[in-house]
C-alpha cells in the first residue's frame, strides 16, 4: 500500500497549503507597498504640489524665480538644470 492509499495520512499535511498562501500575499503587499507607496498608504502627490492648506512649499503669488529657487532648494532639479532655467527666465524678463 503506497503513501497516498492510506486514509490517515493523506491530509495530514493541507494545513500548509493556507499558510503558504498568506505568507506569499503578505510578502507581495510588502513589496508592492515598498515599490508603490500610493496604492497602500493613500495618495501621494508629487513635491511642490501639496495643498496650499496643509503650507506647501509654493505659494500661488510666488514668481517664476521664486519657484524656480525653491525646487532646486527642495533638490527637484539639478544644479546645471537650475542655471539654464535661470538664463531662460533673465532673457524672457528681458524680452518682456
Amino acid at each position: 500500500m503506497g503513501a497516498y492509499q492510506d486514509p490517515c495520512c493523506m491530509f495530514g499535511w493541507w494545513w500548509i497549503i493556507p499558510l503558504i498562501m498568506i505568507a506569499f500575499c503578505l510578502c507581495m503587499m510588502f513589496m508592492l507597498r515598498r515599490r508603490m507607496p500610493g496604492m497602500m498608504g493613500g495618495m501621494m502627490r508629487p513635491p511642490g504640489l501639496e495643498p496650499q492648506s496643509q503650507g506647501g512649499p509654493i505659494a500661488p503669488t510666488d514668481s517664476a524665480k521664486d519657484i524656480l529657487d525653491k525646487h532646486y532648494a527642495l533638490g527637484e532639479i539639478s544644479k546645471d538644470e537650475y542655471e539654464e532655467r535661470k538664463r531662460a527666465l533673465a532673457a524672457a524678463d528681458k524680452v518682456a
